[in-house]
Order: structure tokens, then sequence, then C-alpha cells
């Protein structure tokens, strides 16, 4: 019952900063994962006739597309796919043809993540320009603390409607949204690279980041590892350095 009040807060979120905003919909990107499967939901309730999911599949694995067709269905919204694979590969080729023999194969696989996140960023700010939406984020509070998103790539939203809520809070979510129970639970991943995993990255789990975000005692090394990451990635959460000839603003 708690979390069906919370749901309804951020639908009704939603919906006023539309308005604010004096926009026309809401659009997300959905990668059959957890939190934009949720994100997706959330939006279609808050803007049942102005909302679409958009698929961005890019050498994406087909049970992936599986489980994203499944969360359109799932929901009711509007869905459209746009197919990055050759345009990340053309683009990827170019700037390492460019770079040559300077090109560090130790930073590549970053390098090309990275350059996946932007491409969807830049594909859904495209869309909603057309459509005079605004872009709607997928991060959650465990990302966000480690900083385990890409900047300017899927950290590159208007608003971000579940960036208060730990993983185990969006999955629960997820579960009262109706959300496809296989997407629920599969093991999170950011689709950057084959049999990427999220936790097997970050060294950790989200139950762990969950546990540590919300003052509770976890093992020496998990704790390392997340302070390691929050502190690294503090860059992302604050804003720009700026040289001020005079203060405009």
């Amino acid at each position: 019952m708690e979390m069906q009040k919370t749901i309804d807060d951020i639908v009704t979120w939603l919906a006023t900063k539309v308005k604010e905003t004096g926009v026309e919909g809401l659009v997300v990107g959905v990668s059959g994962g957890l939190d934009s499967a949720v994100v997706a939901h959330l939006i279609q309730r808050a803007m049942p006739d102005a909302s679409l999911g958009v698929m961005m599949p890019l050498n994406t694995k087909e049970q992936d597309m599986v489980h994203a067709n499944k969360v359109i269905k799932s929901c009711g919204i509007q869905g459209l796919t746009v197919d990055l694979s050759e345009t990340h590969q053309l683009m990827f080729k170019q700037i390492k043809d460019e770079i040559k023999d300077e090109f560090n194969e130790s930073h590549g696989q970053l390098a090309d993540a990275n350059l996946r996140a932007r491409l969807r960023m830049s594909t859904l700010y495209t869309i909603a320009t057309n459509y005079n939406y605004l872009v709607v984020g997928t991060d959650n509070a465990s990302e966000y603390f480690t900083g385990y998103f890409t900047k300017y790539g899927d950290g590159g939203v208007d608003i971000q409607p579940i960036i208060d809520f730990t993983k185990a809070e969006v999955r629960e979510m997820a579960t009262v949204l109706g959300v496809p129970d296989e997407v629920v639970q599969k093991k999170p991943s950011a689709d950057l690279w084959v049999g990427q995993t999220d936790e097997d990255e970050m060294g950790t789990t989200y139950d762990k980041i969950d546990a540590y975000i919300q003052g509770e005692e976890i093992p020496e090394k998990d704790k390392e590892i997340i302070e390691k990451m929050h502190k690294k990635s503090m860059h992302k959460r604050v804003p720009l350095p700026k040289y001020h000839r005079k203060k405009l603003f």
C-alpha cells in the first residue's frame, strides 16, 4: 500500500513537470532492464496518450530485445525502435582510424561503452525534440551514489523520477506496477558489451550498495569498493567547474 502511494506521487510529479515545462509528453529509452521498465510504466501512467518508449539495440542480445518489447506491451506505451549498431560501428571505427597508433587499447572497451551510451542519449534527445517531449532518466539511488552511469550518456536527461530509490525499492516498485517477472528477476546490465553485467563490472552487489547508502553495516571489502567509486565519480554529481571573468550568474 505504501509503495502504491509512492508510485501515485511519482506519476503526479511527472505530469506536473510536463505542465510546468510546457512540453507535450515524455520519452524514455527502454533496454529490457528493470529500471527502464519501471520508468516506462510510470511515464505511461502520467501521460497515457503522450509517452514514448524507445528501444535502441546496439549489437544487443536477442533476449534483451524480447524483454524490451514485453515491457512496451505490459505498460501499453507507444514503442519505437532505432537500431544504432551500424551507426556505432562506423563512428567508433572512424575515431580509431583517425587516432591510429595512439589508440589506447586498454581504454578501448570503456571508450566504446561510453560512446554507446552517448549515442543513445543523442537519439533520445533528437526524438524528444521532434515530439516536444522531456527525456526521462532511469538512474536509481545506488547507481547515482556510485557514479555507475555515463556522463552525458544515460546521465544526460531532463528529469530523474527514481533517483531517490534503491535498487531493491525499484524492484518492489516494478512488482506493483506489473513489470514482467523475467525483467524484474534478470541480472542488471547496461548492455555496454557482450556478457556485461553491472555487478561483475562494479565488483560488488546492488544489495551491498543499497545497504551502505541506508547506513547499514557491510563487509569492509565492499565498503572500500563503494567509497572508491563514490569518490572517483564525484565530478558526475557536481556542477561543471567555471572560470568567471565576472559574476553574470
